[in-house]
């Protein structure tokens, strides 16, 4: 929904009708979105659509998450190097995450670093027991942290963002704490923008396409569950001047992508156009909230029509844009014309910024360690060797990809039979065995069939 917000000097005369009369003519489908355009120094909001309505924040939950830890570690209760251990909750949790075993420990730094790039739902439950003890207790914190800085429309129950009962937030509190992480947390800004970590000889890459293919992107974190839609706050900075952009509500993760993209290049090329029709917004904490039950897009989303898989955050499949899919007509005032997107017009192509930043379990490694961890190359697989009886490879597997369990491994030697117990001599029309077969006796088989449990399950 979208209200005439201009100013008593622009409600009356040809302007103020028209503006009005052009905000009436709102959307289904523009309601069903929300997106913020905010400057991250001053607060100063240069474009609002739906920022105060209420919204399921999804994994942008793990924003507070990393917040509320990293605000621990700056005050002396926790230390970055500190080792946390995966608990069974943190193993019931639901993709995406790491997915390590009961007792794994893991450092605040490493867990973070999986948070922020990955979106791991079980390090955000490491990190929560491991700072405050419990996700009650965490909620309680972060809870409290809302409070504090003025995100009056936000309450958490979980550290990651997974459904639930009064987890709600909105444009507006996201966008207010973004800009204290930014504010309060400079020493710690890598966190915002990994672009990528490896994992043995697995590389994540972050979740956020704008990292390293929009230019100056820098931060922040995507979300996603049924409910909410693709959700995403991003950041760019160009000279000294940081933006921070918030879009609720996508319908795939290159749209809430593309989205931010023409959100931040508005901000930082300026609205063109009829912008000076736009009224002052003043700053994001004057934003005045909305009384509503947050919008569910369950059925836009996840149940649509000629859906033909799952969805998931890190999604970034294309979608068509239906006609009304556009800016609010007070955006196409103020010339933020965010219509159809036309695909790589302001995403490029990946250009790395930093090489995957290696994690790993376990203590705190040293420095040369870390980069010896980068440096090895993944092992080379060895070719199968071929059996000397048939010439082929002895690979053979079953459905689930195991070694069947009558495989012999290649180049052994049938054991010879004990000498204690002969055997006696099998008769002319028998054929032997594959196990004890001569290797040149492969072209004289007799044309009975041999017994189906003599042969590996191949599946």
């Amino acid at each position: 929904m979208t209200f005439c917000v201009l100013p008593k000097s622009l409600r009356t005369g040809i302007v103020g009708i028209a503006a009005c009369a052009a905000l009436s003519l709102s959307t289904t489908a523009a309601s069903a979105e929300a997106a913020l355009l905010v400057d991250a120094d001053s607060g100063k909001v240069l474009y609002a659509e739906n920022a105060t309505y209420p919204w399921y924040p999804a994994s942008v939950t793990k924003i507070m998450t990393a917040y509320v830890t990293l605000k621990a570690v700056k005050e002396g209760r926790v230390s970055l190097d500190k080792l946390l251990t995966v608990s069974e909750n943190a193993v019931a949790q639901q993709p995406s995450k790491m997915g390590f075993p009961l007792g794994t420990q893991v450092t605040v730094d490493n867990a973070l670093k999986m948070l922020m790039v990955k979106s791991a739902n079980d390090m955000a439950v490491v990190l929560a027991e491991g700072v405050s003890g419990s996700i009650e207790d965490f909620a309680t914190e972060m809870n409290r942290a809302a409070q504090r800085l003025g995100m009056t429309q936000t309450s958490f129950v979980n550290p990651n963002g997974l459904p639930a009962d009064g987890q709600i937030t909105s444009a507006r509190d996201l966008a207010i704490l973004a800009r204290a992480a930014f504010r309060e947390l400079p020493e710690y800004d890598l966190y915002w923008h990994i672009s990528a970590i490896k994992f043995g000889r697995r590389v994540m890459r972050n979740y956020n396409t704008l990292i390293d293919r929009y230019p100056g992107a820098d931060g922040i974190k995507t979300g996603f569950i049924c409910a909410s839609g693709f959700n995403l706050v991003a950041s760019a900075t160009r000279g000294s001047r940081r933006l921070i952009a918030v879009v609720l509500g996508a319908r795939s993760g290159m749209q809430r992508a593309e989205k931010a993209a023409q959100l931040l290049e508005r901000g930082f090329t300026g609205g063109g156009g009829l912008s000076w029709l736009a009224p002052s917004l003043g700053t994001v904490e004057s934003l005045q909230p909305i009384n509503a039950e947050p919008m569910n897009l369950r059925d836009q989303i996840c149940n649509a029509r000629g859906r033909r898989r799952p969805l998931s955050d890190n999604d970034e499949e294309p979608v068509a844009h239906a006609p009304e899919d556009s800016a609010s007509p007070l955006a196409m005032l103020a010339g933020f014309q965010l219509g159809p997107p036309k695909q790589g017009s302001l995403i490029g192509p990946l250009q790395p910024s930093m090489a995957p930043i290696p994690v790993y379990t376990g203590p705190k490694r040293s420095l040369q360690a870390i980069e010896q961890l980068a440096a090895t190359p993944p092992a080379k697989k060895k070719a199968p060797r071929k059996t000397a009886a048939h010439g082929a490879t002895s690979t053979a597997v079953n459905n689930a990809g195991a070694p069947p369990n009558n495989a012999r491994p290649t180049g052994t030697k049938p054991a010879a039979p004990k000498a204690a117990t002969p055997k006696p001599a099998a008769p002319k029309s028998a054929r032997p065995t594959a196990a004890s077969e001569p290797a040149g006796q492969a072209k004289s088989k007799p044309k009975t069939k041999p017994a189906a449990a003599k042969q590996p399950n191949n599946g």
